[in-house]
This record gives C-alpha cells, structure tokens and sequence, in this order.
C-alpha cells in the first residue's frame, strides 16, 4: 500500500486558516485532519475532539513526558501539541493526513519528518488581517491588539515553506491549496516576485 503524505499548514491568526482548511478536506476525501491536543479554554461553539482535545496543562505535560507528540508548542498562554500515533497510522494506511499548527510546531514536524509539505498562509493585507481579528466576537480587544503585534512575527517565517497561499479570494485560495495536494502548484512557492509588494506591507513592524 502506498504510504500517504503529511501537508503541513500554518497562517496567522486571522488569515482564515480553518476554513480553508475545511474547504479543502470537502474535497479531498483521502485527507485525513490530525485534531490537536490543546490546554485553550474550549469556547461555547467547540466540541471536544471536534474542533480540538481540550486537556489540562498537567494533562499535556504527561503526554510530553511520555513522548507522545510528534510537535508541541506555547502559543500566547496556552499549549497545542499533535499527537504522533494517529499521523503515523493514517500515513501508514495510505492517507494523506493534514497538520493545522504554527510555524514553531511546522518546524519541528519538517526536522522529525523531512518528506512532509508545508503551506503558508497569507492575509491580502494588513487591514484585512485586523478586520477579520475583529470580527471574532470570541477574543478580548486586548488579545487582539496582542495577535496583530505577533502576526508579523510568524509571517516572517514565509520563507521556511514549500509554498505560500494568499487568501484574497476563497475560492481561490481553496483551489490553490487542492493544487498542492493533488502535486501541483509550482507556481505558489515562498520565493515567486508576486509577493514582494504583499510581504513588504505584511512584514512592515506595526
């Protein structure tokens, strides 16, 4: 049986990430979504083992002592970690299994498992960044203040990535994402002349 393929994703808060990433796995039904291991509160919209496995911090630091993450990270004040046995299983059952982490986590995923792909994601620009942030009725101004401070930060680590998605148009974007998985998309790598003017603004410090 022919091993699937590890796809790595990561965007900053409030590039649209997850539903991209809901789109995409509509449409690819041999992809498999690896769920995180979180120690965020669980918000009212979320179920556990859906959205994420919500644990506690004492809960999480069992799982890393034991070896059990294949990535884990601190993002802000919470932890989120993938847990290693169900990638290795879906891949060995000849699924493509997709990671939705931060650019920390993807980095110790390519440095365990050099043969996955990583995407990022980008936002059209700086103001739909904040205003996509500010719609989320979830997080406190002061939370928002902080991601918008931080996002410039994880977007510099573009260039660690096979390719980069800029989520102008959805439709679009979701096209290009199904691109990559299905082995395409040499026209999206990090270093294509088209995403100068884009990344200058994005990497501009606040």
């Amino acid at each position: 049986m022919k091993r699937g393929r590890l796809f790595v994703i990561t965007a900053p808060s409030g590039a649209g990430k997850t539903s991209l990433v809901n789109a995409l796995l509509k449409g690819e039904p041999n992809l498999r979504l690896s769920i995180s291991h979180t120690t965020r509160p669980r918000r009212p919209t979320e179920q556990d083992g859906r959205e994420y496995h919500f644990v506690s911090v004492a809960q999480f630091q069992q799982l890393i002592d034991r070896g059990q993450f294949l990535e884990h990270a601190r993002v802000f004040d919470n932890f989120y970690g993938t847990a290693g046995a169900f990638v290795m299983r879906q891949l060995e059952a000849g699924h493509d299994v997709l990671l939705e982490i931060d650019w920390d986590g993807a980095r110790q995923v390519r440095a365990a498992m050099p043969g996955c792909v990583s995407i990022f994601i980008l936002p059209p620009s700086r103001a739909a960044l904040a205003e996509r942030l500010a719609k989320r009725a979830t997080d406190s101004a002061e939370v928002i203040a902080r991601r918008l401070r931080d996002a410039a930060a994880d977007m510099a680590h573009y260039r660690e990535f096979d390719y980069v998605v800029v989520n102008d148009d959805f439709a679009h974007a979701v096209a290009d994402l199904r691109r990559i998985v299905e082995g395409g998309g040499e026209d999206l790598r990090p270093d294509r002349p088209q995403l100068q003017r884009l990344l200058a603004e994005l990497l501009e410090p606040p």
